[in-house]
């Protein structure tokens, strides 16, 4: 067995899903919407599995969803891209990630990563052969600084994954970190895979800054979609590649070779989907911060420590300031089977040294779903 995956534990998604259905507990750990999705993007897939190709599409994507790719970055990020040779569609954002690590590392390449971080993040990059080497990332800001980059950036750094907006931390990186990034990229001579799902959702007024945007990275970066998140339809897996043709010569080759193609007819309604007026987009954010708001409220009158979210579906509780005994993983395992609501321990999103004191809730829930959960979570505090 290969002892990169052989040798890993049950996901704590799995764990706390499994605990989640074993005591019949509200689950606010999995990340994914009540909302069944938008039904305009919805028929369009389902027309087209009826009356359109269900052979194989072309590897690359089917030419309208790399051209409506194009021109939905040209709207929402003054990005010119060419769909015909800088744009490619895979099978969800994963995957999307995997082809690049595959793609571009040979074994011995140092890659920097920032904790806490998706959990495939690790073994896909050992796996590549990869050597990981890690950003700690702390609450209440998540920021990284200069001193951390130098620590972990040298002349054998040949990739940054980067992940903007931040699951779990749910930040959105400033234009000043952004540029503190590009210019380590630049200096060390990195290339950047950007892990940006959460590109749409964000708050407050809040804007996405893509990397590739930044001066000097257009060359230097493979960023990453997906409609999944765009759309909260996270099980379609439909991602979008974009990368310089000198880049996605080689990811497409690996894209080749590991899932090669992805349904059409989900293709043709996410093409169709991208072309939504803004007002789609809008709403959408309104009404998740909204919901975030709801649930944040909630919670702190219930006396939790809440971390402020600035996008994804998640928000975050550091349990540290009440000074309670135990940490993040056990006191989510009693959440669960005493007060019967599921959140995500935070510590396993770290790969070294966690921070033991956060939990992770998802608010993309209806509101009668949050006041349920916020009804079993009034006597937490006065128990612990």
């Amino acid at each position: 067995m290969n002892p990169v995956f052989a040798d890993l534990p049950v996901s704590v998604f799995e764990v706390m899903s499994r605990l989640a259905r074993d005591h019949e507990a509200i689950n606010l750990g999995q990340g994914f919407p009540d909302d069944p999705g938008p039904e305009d993007v919805r028929r369009k897939a389902a027309d087209a599995v009826i009356g359109g190709w269900n052979q194989y599409p072309p590897m690359m994507g089917l030419p309208e969803l790399r051209h409506a790719v194009a021109t939905h970055y040209k709207h929402w990020h003054g990005l010119t891209l060419d769909p015909d040779v800088e744009v490619m569609v895979t099978s969800g954002a994963t995957e999307a990630i995997a082809g690049s690590l595959l793609a571009l590392l040979e074994p011995g390449d140092e890659v920097v990563l920032f904790q806490p971080l998706y959990d495939a993040y690790v073994p896909l990059v050992q796996r590549a052969g990869g050597v990981p080497r890690f950003v700690r990332l702390q609450p209440p800001h998540w920021q990284f600084t200069e001193e951390m980059l130098a620590e972990v950036f040298s002349p054998k750094t040949k990739m940054v994954l980067f992940n903007n907006p931040h699951n779990p931390a749910g930040v959105v990186d400033p234009r000043e970190d952004l540029e503190l990034l590009a210019r380590f990229c630049e200096r060390f001579g990195a290339i950047a895979v950007c892990d940006e799902v959460w590109e749409h959702v964000v708050f407050d007024g809040l804007t996405h800054t893509p990397l590739i945007s930044l001066p000097g990275m257009r060359e230097r970066c493979v960023k990453i979609g997906s409609a999944g998140k765009i759309f909260s339809l996270t099980g379609w897996k439909v991602g979008f590649v974009c990368a310089a043709p000198s880049l996605m010569r080689v990811l497409a080759k690996a894209h080749q070779y590991i899932t090669f193609t992805t349904p059409p007819n989900l293709q043709a309604a996410v093409a169709y989907g991208l072309a939504k007026p803004d007002s789609y987009f809008e709403d959408m954010r309104r009404d998740f911060q909204r919901s975030r708001d709801r649930f944040a409220s909630g919670l702190r009158a219930l006396g939790f420590p809440v971390l402020d979210s600035q996008g994804t579906y998640f928000l975050n509780v550091d349990l540290a300031p009440l000074g309670l005994n135990g940490d993040d993983e056990a006191f989510c395992k009693r959440l669960v089977a005493e007060h019967k609501v599921a959140a995500i321990p935070v510590s396993a999103f770290y790969a070294d040294q966690p921070i033991r004191s956060v939990l992770r809730f998802c608010f993309a829930k209806r509101d009668a779903t949050l006041d349920a959960a916020l009804e079993k979570l009034a006597g937490v505090l006065s128990h612990s």
